[in-house]
């Protein structure tokens, strides 16, 4: 359109309004038209055009508009140019150099930082008496400065934009003018049409152009308002224009909460307005924009009932209930706009611009659904995408496993965390109260996979540990009993047999896996439990390589290698990795290695996480290493003379490997014989609530150390191992030996009790007569403690707590969950129950003023208790094997949370991070 044309539409319109009368505004007004918000004939001076914004989005709004930026100005820079595809821009000092270097234009876009926005568009009006539009792009104006903008550009007669708007287009002229409208190829969403858009979000300007298309509309203008606290060229003046566009036969606005721009809105022409943030009732500050926060009746509840009643209709329009007029309709959801805004128009008898242009269903790329089964609605096809991003995908897929952004993870876990109000501790999201109902095993393999794993991989978990128990002969073993001997704590003893398993004593294993991986993880095996898989490509190429050979065969089985197998073959856990083992040791005519087993089965279990990208190649690699050191924390458990080379405490080591548990195996490590049913589920409970109490505590932080010491930035510099020294030396009497305390206290309750069976709820002693005795006496003590000053009197382990004490009668709610499970199990336990019957007998005897809580460690006294008690009162167990016994199930329990902590931290942590900054300690001479 000729410049002579659009200024004769201009007047037109103008000349129209002031016959009507209906040119009301009491401040000036410059454009009537919405023709005259983005035109072919402006010129535009960007202000801090070098800017980090600016210098993406310019030379796209110069190109598209074809060539309308005729210089720009940066403080420094004069001089300087901006490259764009048609041609160079300028670069001047100020407005003023730029004018008297022959210059000229009508609109200043400004990207000046907020404290310079006021300053800069003065100067530029002032020293310019052609500019008429200024459009600030800036965010978070000061409110002060934007009334002088305001005043001054209303004195000089120019339109002000903004700020914190995205800038203005027209499809029909093909100009935008200030911000990135239509992305960086705004001809693909601004398409001309009849449609005109307002939007207090610059984004959604785009967004909603796009969403247009797919039901035939295309766009006259579209208006980024902004939605700092102040808009200048706002709802009125957008409405008054928009009545005035020959061109444009609706709009569509996007409003958010705060201001009353739009209350007092009429229409001549129709209008769908979608209202959005009625989350943002209760706020209190800005969140997003500074402008979106509602006042007094200006909420987004309040302008959806403005527009409801412009348009005369009693409520929303959603797909249930499509309400419109043919005023318009109010949506709350940008998805609406389009079938909405064709059912208004329809009543009007006016059709789409064009064809739909696509849809807006969803196209994904890629997706992955973690192996859920999913109703199709909720899993849809993929699509190829667009180029470049086709090849990038590509590549992407190939990828094997997720890599991990690394930060500081001191104080920080990906792993674990409590809840501060429930106190309840999750591992991997899962809650400790839950991972006490799963096997010591599953719960093993959980800590570093993230996941249970299935019957098979159950079965595998079992055989490789069990295989691996025995450390008969092993200087680890030898290392054990020598500081067992010396009189060492058990996390001490533990400690010193952990630490001579090395990286060399899992480097077959985690050369196994690299072998494996790269022959099959291209392969399209996805469930390495799927026996019929053939895997004759994958054996001809490994026959084929002498390095492949050398990594997996020997000359020889070796004791552990046939022990696994036998229990593989007696479990029946089938598994595409060790049937290629087999298959491969027979066409070579060697035999498998017995580390290259193991290597083995932690790829089994490690392969459906790993392809889902919830695991990194790091963590399956580290697998085997992880297992041997559990294995190891268990086997130096038992001296060497409960195990030999065929045996381990008793129990022949094939039998282990082929129909043992590694709970029972822990627990027959402990106590001496295979538990009942009953001993085996409470021992498992008992492991599963010590996991994890979140990265804070002293064990996960001395785990976390170990691994920011060696530099986790390099992941194969991690010793596994040194990480379970770290969390080993964080434990001590105070920090996992504590337990025996609460068993110390209960022994000394029931010691002259009589009592044999604890199991037994016919036990026939009066547990409220003795809790009310102990809680008179230990009353007294209190009191006669108290008054002479003695304030570290003894306290009563493992009642009350410092969350859960608010109320007349206190539960810890995890103890509460515990005792729930054993009563539906018709599982009775008096040490349980005598703690229930004595924070009440406090409470009675005046001790407490509230009934306190059996906290969660009473729990784990009680179990361990009920479990020793039989061998307790017939003397065949003493109190130091009693207290050895508590600390160390607690060890065993809290080595899975500590796995956890260490495999995260050498995926997600820094170099060094855990480390204390200087200002932050303090010195106590």
């Amino acid at each position: 359109m000729s410049k002579q044309k659009v200024n004769a539409e201009l007047n037109r319109g103008f000349n129209y309004m002031q016959a009507k009368g209906e040119v009301k505004f009491p401040y000036y007004v410059g454009i009537h038209s919405l023709m005259g918000i983005a035109t072919r004939e402006d010129r535009v001076c960007v202000l801090n055009i070098l800017g980090g914004e600016s210098r993406t989005v310019t030379p796209v709004s110069h190109a598209y508009s074809g060539g309308n930026v005729v210089c720009g100005t940066m403080p420094g820079r004069s001089g300087e140019f901006m490259k764009t595809p048609v041609g160079n821009i300028p670069v001047y000092n100020n407005v003023l150099e730029a004018m008297d270097a022959g210059h000229r234009f009508n609109v200043a876009v400004v990207y000046v930082p907020p404290s310079g926005v006021r300053d800069s568009v003065i100067e530029a009006v002032r020293v310019n008496p052609e500019l008429k539009k200024v459009i600030i792009l800036t965010e978070k104006v000061p409110v002060s400065h934007s009334r002088m903008i305001r005043q001054y550009c209303q004195q000089r007669g120019v339109d002000v934009f903004g700020a914190n708007c995205l800038g203005v287009a027209d499809a029909h002229q093909h100009v935008r003018l200030g911000g990135a409208l239509g992305g960086s190829a705004p001809e693909e969403s601004l398409v001309p049409g009849s449609v005109a858009i307002f939007s207090n979000s610059g984004n959604f300007t785009t967004t909603i152009a796009t969403y247009l298309l797919t039901a035939g509309w295309g766009t006259t203008v579209s208006l980024s308002s902004g939605k700092d606290v102040y808009i200048h060229f706002a709802a009125p003046e957008f409405t008054h224009a928009f009545h005035n566009d020959y061109r444009t036969q609706a709009a569509v606005m996007y409003i958010e909460p705060g201001g009353y721009y739009e209350h007092d809105l009429q229409f001549d022409k129709p209008v769908v307005a979608c209202v959005v943030g009625r989350w943002k009732a209760k706020l209190t500050r800005s969140c997003g924009h500074a402008g979106a926060i509602a006042g007094s009746g200006d909420d987004a509840e309040a302008k959806e009932r403005w527009f409801m009643k412009k348009f005369g209709v009693d409520a929303l329009y959603t797909l249930e209930n499509p309400v419109c007029s043919a005023k318009g309709a109010v949506v709350t959801n940008i998805s609406l706009i389009p079938q909405a805004l064709t059912e208004v128009m329809a009543k009007h008898g006016i059709k789409p611009d064009f064809p739909p242009r696509g849809n807006l269903e969803l196209k994904p790329w890629f997706g992955n659904n973690q192996g859920l089964e999913l109703p199709s609605a909720l899993s849809p096809p993929l699509v190829q995408a667009i180029a470049p991003y086709d090849d990038q995908i590509k590549l992407l897929s190939r990828q094997v496993g997720t890599i991990f952004p690394r930060q500081t993870m001191k104080d920080c876990s990906g792993a674990s965390r409590m809840d501060p109000k429930t106190q309840v501790s999750r591992i991997h999201n899962l809650s400790i109260l839950d991972a006490s109902t799963r096997t010591f095993e599953e719960n093993l393999v959980l800590s570093l996979i993230r996941e249970y794993p299935d019957a098979t991989g159950r079965s595998l978990a079992n055989v490789a540990l069990n295989a691996y128990v025995n450390q008969s002969g092993t200087v680890g073993l030898a290392a054990a009993d020598a500081a067992r001997a010396a009189g060492n704590s058990p996390n001490t003893v533990l400690a010193a047999a952990v630490a001579l398993v090395g990286p060399r004593e899992a480097a077959a294993a985690k050369q196994t896996i690299t072998v494996l991986l790269d022959l099959f993880v291209q392969s399209g095996l996805e469930d390495p439990a799927s026996t019929g898989f053939d895997f004759s490509a994958q054996l001809e190429t490994a026959v084929a390589q002498e390095p492949i050979r050398a990594a997996l065969l020997s000359d020889k089985v070796g004791k552990r290698g046939k022990i696994m197998f036998q229990g593989i073959d007696a479990r029946g856990a089938g598994s595409v990795f060790i049937n290629f083992l087999r298959a491969f040791a027979e066409r070579t005519g060697g035999k498998i290695r017995d580390d290259v087993l193991l290597g083995a089965i932690c790829c089994h279990l490690g392969w459906v996480p790993l392809l889902r990208k919830r695991l990194s190649v790091t963590t399956v690699k580290n697998l085997p290493w992880h297992f041997r050191v559990y294995s190891t924390l268990v086997g130096s458990t038992v001296s060497a003379e409960h195990q030999d080379e065929k045996s381990y405490r008793g129990v022949d080591l094939g039998e282990l490997a082929s129909s043992w548990s590694f709970t029972e195996t822990a627990f027959l490590s402990l106590f001496g014989h295979r538990p009942a049913d009953q001993e085996l589920f409470s021992f498992s409970v008992l492991l599963g609530l010590i996991i994890t109490n979140g990265p804070g505590t002293i064990s996960a932080q001395g785990a976390k150390g170990a691994v920011s010491a060696d530099g986790p930035e390099v992941p194969d510099r991690i010793q596994i191992n040194k990480g379970y020294i770290g969390f080993l030396t964080h434990t001590g009497y105070a920090h996992g030996g504590n337990g025996y305390e609460a068993i110390q206290f209960l022994v000394e309750r029931f010691r002259n009790s009589g009592l044999e069976d604890p199991a037994n709820p016919s036990h026939g002693l009066d547990l409220e007569g003795m809790a009310l005795a102990y809680a008179k006496e230990y009353g007294g003590y209190k009191k006669k403690a108290k008054a002479e000053g003695d304030l570290n009197y003894e306290k009563i382990p493992c009642i009350n707590h410092p969350v859960f004490k608010d109320k007349d009668v206190n539960y810890d709610p995890r103890e509460v969950f515990v005792g729930e499970l054993f009563e539906k199990r018709n599982d009775y336990n008096i040490f349980q129950d005598f703690y229930h019957k004595l924070v009440h007998a406090l409470h009675k005897a005046g001790v407490s003023k509230k009934v306190y809580c059996v906290n969660v460690d009473a729990v784990i006294a009680v179990l361990l208790l009920k479990m020793l008690w039989k061998s307790f009162s017939k003397g065949e167990i003493s109190d130091g094997v009693m207290e050895t016994a508590a600390f160390t199930t607690f060890l065993f329990g809290r080595m899975m949370g500590s796995a956890a902590e260490i495999d995260d931290h050498t995926n997600r942590g820094r170099n060094m991070d855990t480390r204390t900054v200087a200002s932050q300690c303090s010195y106590a001479g």
